[in-house]
């Protein structure tokens, strides 16, 4: 089974709120997922995210691939949270 990390899509028109999941790559983007591991809202300035870090690089050390977005927002919170971006594939 592939799996993603990708954006679940929350919220009401025109006020989006998404939730980090960790999912199979053929489930549709609002569909089943295997695991909540954030959240992000574009709207909220200044600290607009909060992810489970340690489960992330779970997830990522067995295989997952995380969406651009989502690697973008790992990128900061890992900046934020001062640890080291691990070397993907």
């Amino acid at each position: 089974m592939a799996v993603t990390i990708r954006l679940r899509r929350d919220g009401t028109k025109n006020s989006p709120y998404y939730r980090i999941v960790v999912a199979d790559k053929h489930s549709p983007r609002d569909g089943k997922f295997l695991e909540l591991i954030g959240t992000y809202d574009p709207k909220k300035k200044g600290d607009n995210s909060a992810v489970k870090l340690a489960r992330a690089d779970h997830w990522i050390k067995n295989g997952a691939l995380p969406s651009d977005t989502v690697r973008s927002i790992l990128k900061k919170a890992r900046a934020k949270a001062g640890k080291e971006v691990p070397v993907t594939a």
